[in-house]
């Protein structure tokens, strides 16, 4: 995609509506849809790469209900003609067509590689990528497993979505009641994913999410990852002008 002059591409990361409560989320969607009608102004495209809901299971017929506003506003986005894509993190990745049939949003379910203005990016939520983290990989192969979602499916909804709702906030760093620190590159897990990625090919962007915390870091001369924090503390998200790409605060700017 070349784009067109004044437009840019945006990212965003990790709002995890519905967490701790719906209630208690609710401003933070307010602020996210603000956004989204900020950026629709001047958006080539928009990159959501993940758990934009804390808990998310689409049975054939029913959706958990709420977020009618951050929906709304995709679709007067795509409407629009405004291209948003879709990157299911650890906590909506059980998502299947809703988005596609709905809100003409088409959805992955592992990092895609796209290139505007001859800058390469690869794009992906970021869990269970790199090095380490044994445990969530082999939890989510059981996750994703279709007979497992087979089975999610007889539980009705009312149980199904609170259970997975209770699950989901048991989790501290989801919920927002623990800060996540920088752990050096060495063992920053995405930081080792992406440049064992180099080592075959060349990319001048890696962004991710999943991590809840904002990061800019060169991973040599011509390539750089960035992390796009999340909407729970730092309201951080990305933005490429078609040259740069940089990291910005909403609301604080």
């Amino acid at each position: 995609m070349n784009l067109p002059e004044g437009k840019k591409v945006y990212f965003a990361s990790d709002n995890h509506l519905g967490a701790p409560t719906n209630k208690k989320s609710f401003p933070r969607e307010q602020k996210f849809v603000r956004w989204l009608d900020q950026v629709k102004e001047d958006a080539a495209a928009i990159f959501l790469l993940g758990d934009l809901f804390d808990f998310w299971f689409e049975y054939k017929t029913v959706v958990p209900k709420g977020f009618t506003r951050t929906l709304g506003k995709l679709a007067e986005i795509t409407d629009a003609g405004i291209p948003v894509y879709f990157f299911v993190g650890n906590h909506d990745l059980w998502m299947d067509d809703y988005f596609e049939q709905e809100l003409n949003i088409p959805v992955y379910h592992s990092p895609k590689e796209f290139t505007f203005n001859n800058s390469t990016f690869l794009v992906g939520h970021g869990d269970g990528l790199g090095p380490g983290d044994l445990g969530y990989k082999r939890m989510k192969k059981v996750f994703t497993n279709s007979f497992s979602k087979w089975l999610f499916r007889w539980l009705h909804p009312d149980i199904g979505v609170r259970l997975g709702q209770y699950l989901s906030v048991k989790n501290k760093l989801i919920s927002g009641d623990e800060d996540v620190v920088f752990l050096g590159e060495e063992n920053e897990w995405l930081v080792q994913y992406c440049k064992r990625k180099l080592e075959t090919k060349h990319r001048d962007h890696f962004v991710f999410g999943h991590r809840h915390l904002p990061m800019e870091i060169a991973l040599n001369e011509t390539s750089k990852y960035t992390n796009l924090g999340d909407w729970i503390h730092y309201y951080t998200y990305g933005v490429f002008d078609g040259k740069e790409m940089i990291l910005k605060t909403f609301e604080k700017e």
